[in-house]
């Protein structure tokens, strides 16, 4: 199903496809307030991409090199700055990730998270494709879909 969010005022809109197995489920309550929560969520936070596998690796490798530039500058040894950069990558990801990030409306459940209560509720799996996120007078907007989506589409 894709489902609209638009943030009060109309600067902010987002347009989220969320996927489940069967046009039952994709009609209950809990699946169509799952929907309007996750593009809620896209608009106040957003993310560039559904999950960190989906992270391009230039994106990775140029957050790699800055964390670890970060990290030398403490002057640790070369094990301690390779532990800071994997705590440092694990903070990017859920700033960028939308998966990873915390619920706008619940700090301490994961997007993913919440999509697995509803997987469980409902007893199909609830995957995100894709969403695009617009703002009025930014110059792009975020679009970001799983990389089984890009192959698809090649």
């Amino acid at each position: 199903m894709v489902g609209s969010y638009i943030h009060a005022g109309g600067k902010i809109a987002v347009l989220l496809e969320l996927n489940c197995e069967s046009d039952f489920v994709a009609r209950t309550t809990d699946f169509q307030e799952l929907l309007k929560d996750v593009a809620m969520h896209i608009a106040a936070s957003d993310p560039r991409y559904v999950k960190s596998e989906d992270v391009t690796p230039a994106d990775l490798e140029r957050e790699k090199e800055i964390c670890r530039a970060q990290a030398a500058a403490t002057g640790k040894p070369a094990a301690v700055v390779e532990k800071i950069v994997e705590g440092k990558m694990s903070k990017f990801y859920e700033e960028v990730c939308l998966l990873d990030q915390p619920f706008i409306k619940d700090q301490n459940v994961s997007i993913k998270e919440l999509i697995a209560q509803k997987v469980a509720k409902l007893g199909e799996n609830i995957t995100v494709r894709r969403y695009a996120r617009f703002k009025v007078g930014a110059p792009d907007w975020t679009v970001a879909q799983t990389k089984a989506v890009e192959a698809a589409a090649e």
